[in-house]
């Protein structure tokens, strides 16, 4: 049975930066106080008309001509996004639209901030029983049209930001490389520390006046908890697939945390006994990406060559349901 490997990653960006001194300008906030809470110094934000399939589309392209690929190439797509262009279809067909390659399965994943994890694993899966062979996921969001940018709003509508990240994935008979293994992992009886109430089908009715008026449509989230859950079960996540290979901490080349706080980042790397070379952050310059933060470190990471042939990367996420996941990769 092969392994999956990654052949080819790519991001994108919307062009406008965002500082913490403009959302000063909106809110009562400083780039003091977001620095010192989150870590965040910038993020990216569209401007009207980007979608994000779009911004998936634009990533998509960098990878293709990185592999050397066509479109037609690809055999399915895995779309992870908090942020959907509509209630439904799902991004993925859209994507595909825009790729021109129709026929090819789309299957879109709602998991949030482990949202390109748990693809990941669907993604190696398929790849490890011969379904398909070039696979692309993709974590893409564009968050910054739903925030609310007033001081009511501020402590969430300063950490998101806009951005798209893909991985083209596929076979490879190196027994010694590639996906190793995932792991994955949730807990409902927290849903809702960290959600979006509406709108949605379980409200009569399911969109209202009333609704927007109480900020239903908006991100709620309890912080403390959010922050011990995310240091508690990110370590864990990772501990459980080193021990799944006789691995430790040390053998760990590079670990890439879901961008969610730099706050988090930080705890998660002291409870691991992580050294700062082993570990990729980028927060400061893009915000939480939700799905996109993870490929887009990843393929940042690759361009400053902090990841060579045979090197163990780890990568792990915490996100709303709660989820969580980790997955173990021999580049």
């Amino acid at each position: 049975m092969p392994r999956t490997e990654f052949i080819a990653t790519g991001f994108a960006v919307p062009p406008r930066v965002v500082s913490n001194d403009d959302l000063a300008k909106l809110m009562d906030t400083s780039d003091d106080w977001i620095i010192q809470r989150s870590g965040i110094k910038t993020r990216h934000w569209v401007e009207p008309g980007t979608t994000c399939a779009s911004l998936a589309h634009a990533a998509t392209l960098v990878a293709l001509d990185r592999a050397g690929l066509r479109p037609a190439d690809l055999d399915c797509i895995i779309f992870a996004t908090t942020s959907p262009d509509h209630f439904f279809p799902g991004n993925g067909v859209y994507l595909q639209r825009l790729l021109e390659i129709p026929g090819v399965p789309a299957l879109d994943v709602r998991d949030q901030c482990s949202g390109f994890v748990y693809g990941l694993s669907v993604a190696d899966a398929w790849v490890r029983v011969g379904q398909y062979k070039r696979v692309l996921l993709v974590g893409a969001e564009i968050q910054s049209p739903g925030l609310d940018t007033t001081t009511a709003g501020r402590d969430t509508a300063v950490l998101f930001g806009d951005g798209a990240g893909v991985a083209i994935l596929g076979p490879t008979e190196d027994a010694k490389r590639g996906v190793l293994s995932t792991h994955l992992f949730s807990d409902g009886r927290f849903a809702e520390k960290l959600w979006m109430d509406g709108p949605g089908l379980s409200h009569v009715p399911w969109v209202s006046a009333e609704m927007i008026a109480a900020g239903k449509h908006r991100v709620r989230m309890e912080g403390r908890e959010v922050f011990k859950s995310a240091t508690t079960k990110m370590p864990e996540a990772v501990q459980v697939a080193l021990h799944a290979h006789g691995l430790t901490t040390a053998d760990i080349k590079l670990f890439i945390p879901h961008q969610a706080n730099q706050r988090i980042s930080e705890m998660v790397q002291k409870l691991l006994g992580l050294r700062d070379d082993q570990v990729y952050n980028n927060i400061e310059r893009y915000g939480n990406t939700t799905a996109a933060s993870i490929p887009i470190a990843l393929d940042e990471a690759l361009a400053a060559g902090r990841l060579a042939r045979g090197d163990l990367l780890m990568l792990a996420a915490f996100g709303s349901g709660f989820t969580w996941a980790s997955a173990a990769v021999r580049w």
